[in-house]
């Protein structure tokens, strides 16, 4: 017998957010775990991203809980930053029909902002070990008791340091709460984590079966400066020609920010996320099936269940979290025997994030440096140049020539023509943009020195106490609920 989501009986309210997003049956994790969150279990699940885990959550645990009490009801702990701005854009999304509202709070961000949105009557705080465990320790949470716990991606919070912050946290926690971990890796300091956090829980288990890459798919990365990341892309834009491209951001203002900008800058494209309505979805993805758009802009959410044929490029705009969604986006091209390509941006910091995902999916991520605006510029010549040559004669070129060549020479009439046709190919932006090859080698050799400063123990007490570890575009809004975001 089928799983389905009906077969959950999950809250009106959430139901319909489900139908919105489009999800058809449950993943795995969805199936094994729901029915234990909506029994009241504590629970550990062995799973990645990529996997559904956040829903697998989520739906259950807002199901249950009712908004309108006053107070967090719900606490979602995440390593990154990123994956917080994640995990609380999907929740927001599947509650919003209920009336959720989300908060994501971590480092780098006001916390006079962050205490004001969690007062105005967040039910869900999504938040970094670094900046929470301040929090809690300088008292500036007023009646904080979170009825539901959820430590999200437990081992990369292991990697990255955080285990001693999360064990402080759950001091100043509830002991009457539902809690629930979930880890890609099970190694024994976060079994004995589990043991000291949770009762009695229940334990799921989802492995991937297949997560290597496609053989038809080129691999490269480019490294570059934060700010850099739209000029980024456009000149990549301006270099390949992509007949049919899908990129990766992080958000759905991100999403927003680099449809406008590529909208102005002339090319053919739409964003997708999980803020609109299915019908506008529908629309969007139909235009681009259809190529009556070249380009889409998506986030990971809004694009899950996209089949659309002959992409021939998929840019990571913002690296992925994890192995899986790696793999997951990059499979979008590459398909049914043709060849595709995937491009990632990355920032130095995140230069370490790179290399792990291509030992992981057991490929070479090779790095590349963006050409310079004059080298784009001069391919474009040799581009001009071949198809001049190559284009056929129109019936009316005569005509023209013999008016043309009453007023002047055929040298100055040919140049002034390609004149014209320059016009069109000149490459804009600026003229250098991400590392070169002898900068990019001093950051990978400042990289191994503070890895093996690590490996002896004396890099993490050089880590900011906000937590959130990568480098982010910053200056989204951290609140979501009610009315408009």
């Amino acid at each position: 017998m089928t799983t389905t989501f009906e077969s959950f009986a999950l809250d009106a309210a959430i139901f319909k957010a489900v139908q919105e997003a489009g999800f058809k049956e449950p993943s795995p994790i969805q199936q094994q775990a729901i029915p234990l969150v909506l029994e009241g279990h504590d629970m550990v699940a062995q799973a990645q991203t990529g996997t559904g885990k956040t829903a697998a959550f989520a739906l259950p645990i807002l199901s249950k809980v009712d908004p309108r009490e006053k107070g967090v009801h719900v606490l979602v702990i995440t390593p990154t930053r990123e994956l917080a701005t994640q995990v609380s854009d999907e929740i927001y999304m599947l509650g919003r029909f209920k009336g959720f509202k989300t908060v994501t709070v971590y480092g780098g961000s006001s916390y006079t902002r962050q205490m004001k949105l969690i007062e105005a009557g967040a039910s869900v705080v999504v938040a970094t070990p670094g900046r929470m465990l301040d929090l809690l320790k300088n008292n500036r949470l007023k009646d904080f008791n979170p009825s539901v716990v959820v430590l999200d991606e437990a081992d990369e919070m292991l990697d990255m340091g955080f285990l001693d912050d999360i064990k402080e946290i759950f001091t100043y926690l509830p002991s009457s709460r539902q809690t629930m971990l979930f880890s890609a890796t099970m190694p024994e300091p976060i079994k004995q984590l589990a043991k000291k956090i949770l009762k009695e829980p229940k334990f799921v288990s989802v492995t991937p079966a297949n997560m290597t890459t496609n053989v038809d798919i080129e691999q490269c990365y480019y490294v570059i400066e934060e700010w850099e990341r739209d000029d980024a892309v456009i000149r990549l834009l301006d270099t390949l020609d992509p007949d049919k491209a899908i990129m990766f951001c992080r958000t759905k203002k991100e999403v927003d920010m680099l449809t406008t900008k590529l909208t102005a800058g002339g090319f053919a494209v739409k964003g997708l996320h999980g803020d609109m309505e299915q019908p506008q979805r529908e629309e969007v993805i139909k235009a681009f099936r259809f190529s009556n758009i070249d380009l889409l802009v998506a986030t990971d959410v809004a694009a899950r269940g996209l089949n659309v044929k002959e992409i021939s490029h998929v840019i990571n705009v913002h690296i992925p979290f994890d192995p899986e969604s790696y793999v997951h986006r990059i499979g979008r091209t590459g398909r049914a025997g043709k060849k595709g390509m995937a491009i990632t941006l990355c920032t130095p910091m995140e230069y370490n994030s790179i290399q792990r995902i291509g030992k992981k999916v057991g490929t070479n991520i090779e790095h590349r440096v963006l050409p310079t605006r004059g080298e784009l510029q001069k391919s474009r010549l040799s581009n001009l140049a071949r198809t001049i040559e190559q284009a056929p004669l129109n019936e009316n070129a005569p005509a023209v020539l013999t008016v043309l060549e009453n007023e002047t020479d055929l040298a100055n009439i040919a140049l002034k023509a390609i004149s014209l046709l320059l016009e069109q190919e000149k490459a804009n932006g600026p003229e250098k943009i991400g590392l070169d090859e002898q900068t990019f080698a001093k950051v990978i050799k400042r990289l191994a020195g503070r890895t093996d400063s690590k490996n002896r123990g004396g890099f993490r007490n050089r880590r900011p106490s906000g937590g959130g570890g990568r480098s982010s575009s910053g200056g989204r809004s951290d609140y979501k609920g009610g009315g408009r975001r």
